[in-house]
């Protein structure tokens, strides 16, 4: 026998959930100390699916706050020109990110309902903050000096309630007999009633019909991160920018890389893919991007390999070494210490490099001077 599914109705924050995170940053229940529990009610799997997106909304919230008050990022607002009445979406940025004339992070997650600040939800509900959220690497960024952006690549748009139209139906014409429009509209009634009670059944709680409302030039993660590089990463004051672009946020970086190749090429330091799901062939990146990738890219890979092996590639982009687990979504955490010490050795190599020159060129001045 079907249960009745109680109201689509959950607490909006996470005490009401009886909820919080603990020293370790840890979600437990406030009363028993216990971690989440996903099948609240048994056989109502909808209902408990429901509840765990409402949880997931708050978590959203809560990071968003961690951002602004613990890593002291400040949120902006976009596109930055917008009115005050079309859909606006927003990033965040250290005081820093545009003046810092050193180095600049930016940060970029996967797609589905992950936003700004994390890596995935159901490491933040099920195992800690640390490793579901880029806190730790906004936190040890900013201690290393440098400026920090994080992208928000999967708010696309706004959702708003459907507006009832009535549609006229244009045999509804008062030349038609009174008899035959009664008799239409008694049928057109017992439809309608057979179809709400069929709906009824069915889906006991029909939610709102709601209608997206997209953001401008926003409107993709692949957008997105094109108008944040445009608009702000272009801008930014940093000699060497370095990018940390989880799953389908490194197919964001390739397809930033394919329509902005020179700038990218003159302003990117390293690149550290996590799991990308990128494809080359596939994006058609072309020869001189690939060549650009196999120099200054690495795909840390979900593997069961130590941390930094090497793993074989079919394609012929950047090097791929393992992440040191076989978790997808827990690739950017594991691979976080390697993360750091191969932008270090980037900036190093650059800078060797460039020494020679900058003493060739000082030493011809000079010799121009006498």
């Amino acid at each position: 026998m079907k249960k009745d599914e109680p109201p689509l109705d959950f607490p909006d924050t996470l005490e009401g959930f009886e909820y919080a995170f603990n020293e370790k940053g840890q979600l437990r229940h406030i009363k028993t100390g216990e971690p989440f529990v996903f099948n609240y009610r048994e056989d109502l799997h909808r209902w408990n699916q429901k509840r765990y997106e409402a949880l997931g909304e708050i978590i959203t919230k809560y990071v968003y706050e961690l951002l602004e008050k613990d890593c002291n990022l400040k949120k902006i607002s976009i596109p930055v020109d917008a009115t005050e009445s079309e859909p606006k979406s927003f990033i965040f940025m250290s005081e820093d990110a545009l003046t810092n004339p050193q180095k600049l992070m930016v940060l970029i997650h996967g797609s589905g309902v992950v936003r700004a600040g994390q890596w995935a939800r159901r490491l933040i509900i099920n195992e800690d903050l640390d490793s579901g959220t880029q806190i730790p690497f906004i936190k040890r960024a900013v201690d290393e000096g440098y400026g920090v952006i994080v992208l928000n690549p999967n708010e696309n748009y706004i959702e708003v309630e459907k507006p009832k139209i009535h549609v006229q139906s244009s045999l509804d014409s008062s030349d038609e007999p009174a008899e035959k429009r009664e008799r239409k509209d008694k049928v057109s009634k017992e439809t309608k009633k057979r179809r709400d009670f069929y709906e009824k059944y069915r889906n006991p709680q029909r939610e709102k019909e709601m209608m997206q409302l997209y953001i401008r030039e926003n409107g993709s993660p692949e957008e997105h991160a094109i108008y944040v590089w445009d608009h702000f990463i272009a801008q930014s004051a940093a000699e060497n920018v370095f990018f940390v672009a989880h799953s389908y946020g490194g197919l964001a970086f390739v397809e930033l890389m394919i329509q902005r190749e020179a700038d990218v090429k003159s302003k990117v330091t390293a690149v550290a893919l996590t799991d990308s799901v990128h494809n080359v062939w596939h994006q058609e990146a072309g020869k001189t991007i690939r060549e650009w990738m196999r120099e200054n890219c690495c795909n840390w890979v979900s593997s069961s390999e130590p941390l930094d092996t090497s793993v074989e590639s079919m394609l012929p982009d950047c090097p791929r070494v393992s992440a040191g687990t076989d978790r997808h979504e827990l690739t950017s955490w594991k691979s976080f210490p390697s993360i750091f010490k191969f932008f270090t050795e980037a900036s190093e190599a650059k800078t060797s490099s460039l020494k020679p020159a900058l003493t060739r060129r000082s030493h011809r001045i000079k010799h121009e001077e006498l």
